[in-house]
Order: C-alpha cells, then structure tokens, then sequence
C-alpha cells in the first residue's frame, strides 16, 4: 500500500505547530526562518536548523510524529552499504536518503525529507521494492554517506590529497607564492572543513601542529585532545598561510608569536576564533580557541552550580561593593563563569567595564576595553582611568601583580563591586595570595565577599553510563558520608555512537564558594595560613570541590575517577 502524506505547506504548517507547542521553537524564530526560506528556497525544516533556531533531532522528532514515522538514529544504521550496486552513491547524497534494510519486497529507507516522493520513486524503481521511510537527521546520514562510500578517504582526505599532489608547499620562502596558494579553493576548502569538524565535534580549540614528517591537527573535544587528520608535512605552509590570512596576520612574519581573530559563520551562528601562532622547530604552530557567544547563559545551574552554591554566588554579587574572586587552573571555566555573572548584572541601571586580555566575547551594553601592554596599556594603567569613567561594575581580567590588586582594593572601598580571577589551587589560597601580594589583612578582610573555586570535569553520556554498586572500601576511601555501601550506585563510562565511543559528551563544573564571614576574618586578621582557612571554611558550611564533585558522581552526572583526577591537588 502507497504511503499517503500531506503537501508540504500543509505539513510545514503542521511542523511549526508543533514545535511551538512543544517550546522547542518560538514565534520570533518562526518569523525569522520564514524570511530566510524566501530568500533561500530551502525546506523550512533546513533554515530551521542551519539558522540554530531548532536542533536537527528535535526538527526530526517533531517531524516524525507529524507523520506517524519512526525515527532512527546513527546508533541503528547498518555497519556497511546496501544495494551499493543498483543505486547511485551521487544519487543518494543529493536526496540526504540511505537504504537501512532489505527484504523480498520493501526496502526501509532513512530520510531527512520524507516529503521527498521523487526520491522515494527512483529508490522503489532501482531497488524493485516499496519504500518504507524513516526518519533521520541530516548530520547523521552524511556522515553515515562518508563511512560506507568513500572507502576510508573522507571528504578531508580527498582535499588534503588534491593539494599534496598539486604542489610542494612545504617549504615555501616567497610571501606572494605563500599569499597565492593559500587562496586557492582547495586550501580553502580544507581550512574552512577543519573548523566545521571542529565545531560539529563540540571542540573548544584546534590545534594545528606541524612536526619533521607531518602536520597534525588535534582537536580538543571535553577537554581532551584528539587527532582529526595527519596531512602530509608539505601542506604546512599552505594551511598556516591561510588561517593567518583568515586571522588578519602578517604571514611574512614567522619568526615571531602572532595574535589574530576570525570571524566564522556555521549555520547561522556567529562564532569567533582566537588564533595564536607560535614558532616552532619545524614551522608554526597554531592554535584556534573556537568562542561561541550564543553559549553564555545568565542560569548558573546550567553551567553544573548546585542550588546552594548559586544562592551563595547570586548573594555575594547582589552587593553593591567588594570584591568577588574566581580561581582554578587555565582551562577550569573561570572565565565563562564571568561572563554569567556579567549578564546577571547587566541591568539597565548599571555600568559596567571589563579589562580584558584577550576579550573573549563582546557582551552588548558592557564596555570592554583591551589590554595592551606594549604601549603600556596594562590592567592597572586602565583600572585607573576606569574608576573616573563611574562604573558601577568592573570585572578585571585577571590580578597578575601588587599594583593591580592594590587598585582593585581601593575600587571596592569605594563603592564598586569588582569581579576577578586569581591562579590558585583553592578558595582559601586566593585570600593567601591576595596577602603576598602585599594587600594589608585588614583591607583583604574588609573588600572581598567571596572567592569561588572550580574546575571542569567530563559528564558521563545519558545513552550509555552504566551504573554499578561500589565496594565497600571504594565507598569508605572517597568518603561519602551516611551512606551504606550497598545502597550506593555509582556509574562508569562505557561508549557509543552519541559519544563516539568515549563516554563521556559535554563537561560540568565543580565548586567550592568561601564567603567571608566574622570568624575567616578574625583567622586572616591573626595571621592564619590557608591550610587554617580552608579549614574554618568548612567548619562554616563551605562544600569542598571534591564534595560537590562527589554529589556529581552520586547521581550519575560524571565518574567518581573524573572527580578525583581534577581535585587531586586539593
């Protein structure tokens, strides 16, 4: 029996319907996609997810149900080609469609367009078999389309042969010939492939390596770096001139370090990426921090914080003066947790300034002012002629040195609430630091509100953890406290197509918030240490990061191995 489905107004009308109902979409969204398809011609359901105002497994979801059509994803698809010999692999790339399962008389057939009867036709007519549609997203079709079909040279390795065997650009001196080459299509094609793998792959930084017999690109996914292509060494010049161009750099310049930006569309996004290149042995490395503004959030839950934590975050910057201090290692999150704070305080009745090195987003309404320490445009220089701007808020970068915390100091007591990062390994640390850095305890103690401390860890992927009931002696060596060891379940990394085999798809947070109270006062006042702080800390309420790490492990968001392996300093 042929399968009857709607016009595609009727079932666009539908979709939208739907998606609003279901608060996957909203009617400015809406508004917006309409204008875009009469400009495109494009399905709705492509502008929807190309513009990032749906998710393509929401789009298909809502489809599915639309249409009394099953959904399949990646997970399900089989491990090699159907019918590679009676249908055109062009032929199914150009429909996004691909042969699931066969019997004597249907073929089951994933589609990102089930609307799509000319393709549905030329499937039945070449295969001699009904049709019977399922849905799947776009992304996972092609991918599934590079695995079966190009045999092990994907679209990256065909563009990575197609320059190597045009030309050794290894080894190139002449600027106009490095200029040349790094604008043709092909070395075009492939830098603007590498960065829309990187983004498809949730990386946060490209790597772009260059070594004796090779150049390797790593990207760095949930923290962890992982290789994404070996091209041959003699692309090394071609690629690295072209992201220089991209980022605005002097590319005859490779004897120095060099800072760029680029500013890099994908799918109707925005993304910013912070390039530095660095001079190396064998060429220059670079490395691309991928910065996606639509990422900032004003939810601190939705960063990992704990209801508690958050109360004790949102109170301390509630106040209108003082100081507020975020601390871990690079890479811990400190700096998006900045940003959530400066969209809380973003209001209409406040000013606020940022001292930044680099600016990492721009936040409309926020004056952020680039620090420059080459013409002497350093964190202190500026925070001076901030305090005569009458800012309301100013968040420093970072506290390097004595004359910076000093100015911070004076801000604070002077009415300015001051939001900063320090490098130490806890909360108790930075009140330390803050004192080595010559700050009198007495101003310490009368300035700073509160320090957070933090750090990233991996969450487990929810489609395949799996739990398991910890022994008694692991239960007594991470120290869960009122538990009986069996009744409690922990959960371990185990792989799958989500995840890639990983594990492990996103990160969380860890924390530990110190408030400064009358009795860490007195401590700090009588000369205690920050082991002596840490230490009242606690004795006051504060919920170490390898605490709250723990309560994370417990319901199953990340491993109790992950937690231990970033608070193992604490």
């Amino acid at each position: 029996m042929s399968l009857v489905l709607p016009d595609r107004q009727t079932f666009e009308r539908s979709l939208v319907e739907r998606l609003l109902h279901s608060e996957k979409l909203n009617a400015p969204s809406v508004e917006r996609a309409l204008r875009v398809r009469a400009e495109t011609d494009d399905r709705l359901e492509v502008v929807l997810a190309n513009l990032g105002l749906a998710s393509e497994q929401d789009i298909a979801e809502a489809t599915a149900s639309e249409l009394g059509l099953p959904v399949v994803r990646a997970a399900d698809f089989p491990d090699g080609p159907i019918l590679e010999t009676k249908i055109s692999t062009k032929f199914l790339r150009e429909a996004c469609v691909l042969p699931l399962d066969l019997s004597d008389d249907e073929i089951c057939l994933a589609m990102a367009d089930p609307l799509d009867g000319y393709a549905r036709r030329a499937i039945e007519m070449s295969a001699g078999r009904i049709v019977r549609p399922q849905i799947a997203t776009r992304s996972d079709i092609q991918a599934a389309h590079e695995r079966f079909y190009n045999r092990g040279n994907s679209q990256l390795g065909q563009l990575v042969q197609e320059i190597a065997d045009g030309d050794d650009s290894g080894t190139i001196e002449d600027v106009d010939r490095l200029r040349d080459l790094a604008s043709e299509a092909p070395v075009i094609r492939l830098v603007n492939l590498l960065i829309v793998r990187a983004i498809e792959g949730r990386a946060s930084d490209i790597h772009v390596e260059p070594f004796d017999s090779r150049l390797l690109v790593r990207y760095r996914i949930d923290g962890i770096l992982q290789t994404a292509a070996e091209p041959s060494v003699r692309l090394r010049a071609a690629v690295v001139s072209r992201i220089k161009i991209m980022a605005r750099m002097n590319i005859a310049e490779r004897r120095l370090p060099q800072d760029g930006r680029i500013r890099f569309a994908f799918r109707g996004r925005d993304l910013d990426l912070r390039v530095s290149t660095m001079p190396t042995l064998h060429g220059e490395s670079v490395v691309m921090r991928i910065l996606d503004r639509t990422s900032l959030v004003n939810d601190f839950s939705a960063l990992g914080f704990l209801a508690d934590t958050e109360s004790k975050l949102t109170e301390a910057l509630a106040r209108p003066q003082g100081i507020m201090l975020v601390t871990g290692p690079t890479g811990s999150g400190k700096t998006t947790s900045l940003y959530t704070a400066l969209l809380r305080l973003n209001l209409p009745g406040s000013k606020l300034f940022t001292l930044e090195d680099p600016i990492e987003y721009e936040i409309e309404g926020v004056n952020q002012i680039q620090v420059k320490s080459q013409i002497g445009l350093s964190f202190a220089q500026i925070l001076r002629s901030v305090l005569r701007q009458d800012p309301d808020v100013i968040m420093i970068g970072e506290i390097r040195d004595r004359e910076t915390a000093e100015i911070a100091v004076q801000a604070a007591l002077t009415g300015h609430l001051v939001l900063s990062t320090l490098h130490t390994n806890d909360a108790a640390g930075s009140i330390t630091r803050l004192l080595d850095m010559g700050v009198a305890d007495y101003l310490v103690t009368s300035t700073v509100n509160g320090v957070l401390a933090q750090r990233l860890v991996r969450q487990l992927c929810p489609h395949c953890r799996v739990p398991y009931q910890a022994l008694p002696q692991l239960v007594r060596q991470i120290g869960i406290a009122d538990a009986r060891a069996s009744e409690t379940i922990l959960y371990r990394a185990a792989g799958c197509e989500v995840c890639r085999g990983t594990g492990y798809h996103g990160r969380t947070v860890v924390t530990e918030i110190l408030t400064m109270t009358d009795p860490l006062r007195r401590l700090v006042l009588d000369g205690g240490d920050a082991r002596a702080l840490r230490q009242a800390a606690v004795a006051s309420g504060m919920r170490t990061m390898y605490a709250d790490g723990t309560l994370k492990a417990l319901a199953g968001i990340t491993t109790i191995e992950e937690v231990m392996r970033v608070t193992s300093d604490n």
